[in-house]
């Protein structure tokens, strides 16, 4: 599970309003998964752009059995909506190291006057270390909307990219089949009891991602606690 947070237009709003750090707790009832993921992720603005970053850890009944984070700098010396973007993404779990991941590019930035809605494009060059091909691309956008005076939250992402890879209905038993792209989208909904609680829901939404042949479709029951 991969989270990310949205990249707001930093020269919009005052810095000190825009630093967001939380903990996630999901329960993942999709098929076959069944675990609890933890997330601690951090949005942090300064006077020249932001730095972002998640760290996801899935746990078993051992204990975590899988880590993942990201860590991304935007950087921005004018007044118009395009920031540079340089991101590093990366991995383990108990059987595999996910490949190093390495992105530059663009990111462009959209918010409501009252900040009640917003978006994040952001088009990058994407290098997959031990890939047989390492060069790619990848295409993200990112989006937040508070409904009923904020009480609701429906926010998420979305990532297309190219990544020549193996996927198998079967674990890879009988079944496996070569694809060149992957899709990845992580919609939440969210309930603001207050300022530092939310309950709610994420469905990832995904096709030929981390070794799955197709598309899939794996809910989760969540809390968050804003610091």
């Amino acid at each position: 599970m991969f989270k990310k947070l949205l990249y707001l237009s930093i020269f919009l709003i005052p810095l000190s309003s825009l630093i967001s750090q939380n903990l996630q707790v999901h329960y993942d009832f999709g098929d076959g998964r069944n675990y609890i993921t933890t997330t601690v992720e951090q949005f942090k603005p300064d006077s020249y752009g932001s730095t972002f970053f998640f760290v996801d850890f899935n746990h078993s009944k051992k204990g975590a059995s899988e880590a993942y984070w990201e860590i991304a700098r935007d950087l921005k010396f004018w007044d118009f909506p395009i920031a540079a973007h340089f991101e590093y993404n990366g991995g383990l779990n108990s059987a595999i190291r996910f490949n190093n991941c390495y992105l530059v590019g663009v990111s462009y930035s959209w918010n409501a006057p009252d900040f009640s809605k917003g978006f994040t494009l952001q088009a990058m060059y994407k290098n997959i270390e031990r890939n047989q091909e390492q060069h790619n691309f990848q295409l993200t956008g990112v989006w937040y909307l508070h409904l009923f005076d904020g009480k609701f939250t429906f926010s998420g992402f979305a990532d297309f990219w190219r990544e020549k890879h193996h996927v198998s209905k079967d674990n890879f038993q009988n079944h496996y089949k070569k694809s060149n792209f992957v899709f990845l989208s992580e919609p939440q909904i969210w309930y603001n009891i207050n300022k530092t609680f939310s309950v709610g829901s994420e469905v990832e939404l995904s096709n030929d991602f981390a070794g799955m042949y197709g598309f899939k479709v794996n809910p989760t029951v969540a809390i968050k606690y804003n610091f």
